[in-house]
């Protein structure tokens, strides 16, 4: 029997939501953190959402990569915090932590070389993600982290970026470009030999020397916080598949979202990560009896003459059929889901919601149809 959603929420340390985009990733992830808040526990959601939902929907004008926490009232006895990861700071924070001292961090920083890679990285926002999750869950400041991850098209941008950097300053890159480089420290003027030294004269016709001698210099200011790097991607892996971490895939009753969901359930179960269910949220539904339509007009409206009468009842009998069509197709879509997720995980329907979240109690009403109203 799988872990149902409420029990997760009460006893797992890490939540991750995956899913494609506009399918209620944000706005799921905010109301779990609410219930977990409610029951008690320390919550941080930290969120990639360019648009800021999570800020409208947590009754906040703004914030960024420091956590702020949300004013519950009376709604529970746990405290809930949120943080919305500010990108181009991330990865400077990264390095002054692994720096090892002020000078070596001031050096880099000033790097050209630096600078237009962390320009690259920033807008890498899966890697971001996980380089502040480790850090915040590292901190042990909270009882549960949820993790609404950025909106990707592939399953593989997320799950492999933690490595992303390590990858990159890969030891055998760095050795390439660094013996000649030291070879001229020792000997100066001296012809460099081997093949790297003749490719990197070579490159230094083609992007000029000063380009390649601050390229050297980049690489020998990182090859000692090469295994800083190494340690953390090797960290964020534990860190995904352990017990106390579940991945939540969210998806919406429409076909690409569909797809997007069976891929990234197919990718955790060949990565062996563990997942803790599906949501699809946004689903219709219809009743299949036809409506009162006395009841829908309203008393004042019984007396209408027929010539009124005739086409109104058209047009609501034609959106009825719309309706219950529609919600014939989304019903087919969540069975794809349920038959991708097989019998031993969960899958919750979420009915969709009438209006947007814009506040706490719009958020409170996503909770009560993820853990209550659902199917």
């Amino acid at each position: 029997m799988s872990t149902s959603l409420a029990q997760l929420v009460e006893k797992q340390r890490l939540l991750v939501c995956v899913g494609s985009g506009g399918v209620g990733k944000t706005t799921s992830a905010a109301a779990i953190g609410l219930r977990a808040a409610m029951r008690g526990r320390r919550v941080l959601v930290l969120t990639i959402d360019p648009a800021r939902r999570l800020a409208n929907s947590l009754g906040l004008s703004e914030f960024g990569n420091t956590e702020v926490r949300i004013d519950l009232g009376d709604r529970g006895t746990g405290e809930l915090w949120a943080m919305m990861l500010d990108a181009p700071s991330t990865l400077d924070d990264v390095i002054s932590r692994v720096a090892k001292d002020t000078a070596t961090r001031d050096a880099i920083f000033a790097n050209k070389i630096y600078r237009h890679m962390a320009g690259s990285f920033s807008g890498s926002q899966e890697y971001m993600a996980t380089e502040r999750l480790y850090d915040v869950y590292g901190s042990d400041r909270y009882d549960l982290i949820v993790l609404d991850t950025p909106p990707v098209k592939n399953a593989l941008d997320f799950l492999e970026s933690p490595g992303r950097l390590a990858r990159f300053l890969d030891r055998q890159i760095m050795k390439w470009f660094l013996t000649p480089y030291e070879e001229e420290k020792v000997f100066g003027k001296r012809f460099l030999m081997g093949t790297s030294a003749v490719v990197y004269r070579l490159l230094g016709h083609i992007f000029g020397r000063e380009f390649l001698d601050e390229l050297s210099v980049f690489f020998a200011l990182f090859r000692d916080l090469y295994d800083g790097f190494r340690e953390r991607h090797e960290a964020v892996g534990r860190l995904f598949a352990a017990s106390t971490t579940s991945f939540l895939v969210v998806s919406a009753p429409t076909e690409p979202s569909v797809d997007v969901a069976g891929f990234f359930l197919d990718e955790l179960r060949t990565r062996k990560l563990p997942i803790g269910g599906v949501l699809v949220n946004q689903v219709h539904s219809a009743s299949t009896s036809v409506p009162d339509v006395d009841a829908l007009l309203g008393a004042e409206a019984r007396g209408i003459d027929a010539t009124t009468a005739g086409p109104l009842l058209a047009r609501l009998g034609a959106a009825h059929r719309r309706l219950r069509e529609l919600a014939a197709l989304e019903a087919a879509r969540v069975e794809e889901v349920r038959r991708a997720t097989g019998s031993s995980t969960w899958v919750r329907v979420v009915p969709r919601m009438p209006e947007e979240v814009h506040d706490l109690d719009g958020l409170l009403r996503l909770h009560v149809n993820l853990f209550d109203g659902g199917s």
